[in-house]
């Protein structure tokens, strides 16, 4: 038997800020862009009840370890759950088990912050973010740690939920963060736009972008979900967490609806973000380019972002140990 640590979301809640999250995506994506191993999510949709199940993964072999999320979503209880395995990569044994709803919003959020690191503007002051909710927190918490921030706009739908946003995020970083009430209010000279909806449609105008604007798009992980337009996808140099979800069986909406209209062709992907992160491929190139990271999710900052969690819960105490047989003893057929 194996002995494999469980650890509760409550357990790996707070155990990492958000810098230590962005600097292990961003040695994760690193890896990847050097030649590691990663595949874009699978994804299992059910009719009835409406639900879908998800899996992903990376191996990342500097750091030693593999793994990813497999969740599902919706169904008849209308929740989500993530659950997060972890495993050795020299020996293949699981190290840990991790209830994954906690980490979500600071990981997926450290990716988006890889991105702004690479792709933006370094002098980049000034952010919009479209979107409220826990993504929304998540990306704004780590792109403050990569960029000094002056001002932030907020915008969404529903007023109180902008302004909660904006009075809670005014506690946590230091920046000033103010409500908007509208998207284009929020990205009229912005340097960094951040997209964190569950929006069918563009929230923007792509044609209003200024010049040397970087956009990070969270909100894309399905063929018909569009948070940006054709005119944004086609001014961008075009950046995706992973190529393959921007080929046409993949699921980076906005590009692929650009790339059916015509607007733009398959060669209109400038790099995967690893290959940027690890110099392999150029960034930006000129303060005047607009920049676009898509986004989708990955097995790349989960597994990092595990094992994050995974040593601080050991020099901490935290957890427990449950057993899992190697197949060498339990499979059988007795």
């Amino acid at each position: 038997m194996t002995e494999t640590l469980f650890l509760t979301s409550e357990e790996v809640a707070g155990l990492a800020d958000p810098a230590e999250y962005v600097d292990a995506v961003r040695d994760a994506y690193r890896q990847i862009g050097e030649g590691a191993p990663a595949e874009p999510r699978t994804k299992l949709v059910n009719d009835e009840p409406p639900g879908f199940l998800t899996t992903y993964a990376a191996v990342l072999p500097e750091t030693g370890v593999m793994g990813g999320y497999t969740y599902s979503a919706g169904f008849g209880a209308r929740d989500a759950w993530f659950m997060t395995p972890l495993f050795d990569a020299e020996s293949g044994e699981p190290l840990a088990l991790l209830d994954g709803a906690s980490m979500n919003p600071y990981k997926t959020g450290a990716a988006g912050a890889v991105g702004v690191d690479a792709l933006a503007r370094e002098d980049a002051s000034s952010v919009a973010v479209i979107g409220s909710g826990a993504q929304a927190r998540g990306q704004l918490k780590a792109t403050a740690t990569v960029r000094d921030l002056e001002t932030v706009w907020v915008y969404s739908p529903t007023k109180e939920h902008r302004e909660a946003f904006a009075g809670d995020m005014n506690g946590e970083i230091d920046a000033a963060v103010a409500a908007v009430a509208s998207a284009a209010a929020a990205i009229e000279d912005a340097d960094v736009v951040i997209t964190a909806t569950n929006a069918a449609d563009p929230v923007f105008d792509g044609e209003v972008l200024e010049p040397g604007t970087h956009v990070t798009a969270m909100g894309q992980y399905n063929e018909h979900k569009r948070e940006l337009d054709h005119a944004t996808i086609e001014r961008a140099t075009y950046v995706p967490d992973l190529r393959a979800r921007a080929a046409p069986d993949g699921d980076a909406g906005s590009f692929l609806s650009a790339l059916e209209a015509g607007v733009v062709d398959e060669d209109h992907i400038h790099a995967e973000l690893g290959e940027v992160v690890a110099g392999v491929e150029p960034g930006r190139t000129s303060d005047d380019e607009i920049t676009v990271f898509d986004s989708g999710g990955t097995g790349i900052e989960t597994a990092a972002s595990a094992y994050l969690l995974y040593e601080k819960a050991v020099d901490a105490g935290l957890g427990r140990s449950i057993d899992f047989a190697p197949a060498s003893e339990a499979l059988t057929g007795e």
